[in-house]
């Protein structure tokens, strides 16, 4: 991966941003830019290695590592063992769907909390009516929505980790994004 196009936009807005302060702004802008440009490298491979950092912890026990050849950074994925992935996928096979949570009944004895929730206007008139289709009170139906995306949140959670879909490398099937 080349950082140098990178380092080149930052000179460039740079000297854009100097040339509207005229000519001592412009030589100044000149005078900072080598020094500059080892302080912009050194925090863009901070933010890739903290980038492989947090692809390392969903993808474990595989890793993502930062390696720096030549002055360039470049990136050495090792995938988790094969074994694993069929391991995950019978378990997630076997799992029953969870249903929607229902709400307790009435008279059921179970701690609430109160919170304040601001919706915008348009928002607001569409769960109102829901509600209204569902039968259900706003509260009933608010808690509802947000009980099945708990649920459905921690179910593709546990399906996509690590991930299985993406660049084939291997055998196996990741994906990421890395700029």
């Amino acid at each position: 991966m080349e950082l140098r196009a990178y380092v080149d936009a930052i000179r460039h807005q740079l000297a854009v941003a100097a040339a509207a302060g005229g000519d001592d702004a412009r030589e100044l802008a000149e005078r900072l830019t080598a020094p500059l440009e080892s302080a912009v490298r050194l925090a863009l491979l901070d933010a890739l290695s903290e980038a492989a950092t947090e692809i390392t912890r969903d993808l474990a026990p595989g890793s993502v590592d930062l390696r720096l050849r030549h002055g360039e950074p470049s990136f050495a994925v090792t995938p988790p063992p094969a074994e694993q992935w069929a391991d995950e996928a019978e378990a997630a096979a076997a799992a029953p769907p969870n249903p929607v949570p229902q709400p307790p009944a009435d008279g059921e004895d179970e701690a609430t909390v109160r919170i304040s929730l601001r919706l915008p206007e348009h928002l607001k008139a569409r769960v109102e009516h829901a509600a209204g289709r569902a039968g259900v009170s706003i509260n009933t139906w608010l808690i509802r929505a947000a009980a099945a995306a708990v649920d459905t949140d921690s179910q593709h959670h546990r399906a996509d980790t690590p991930r299985r879909s993406g660049v084939a490398t291997g055998g196996q099937r990741f994906t990421g994004w890395v700029r």
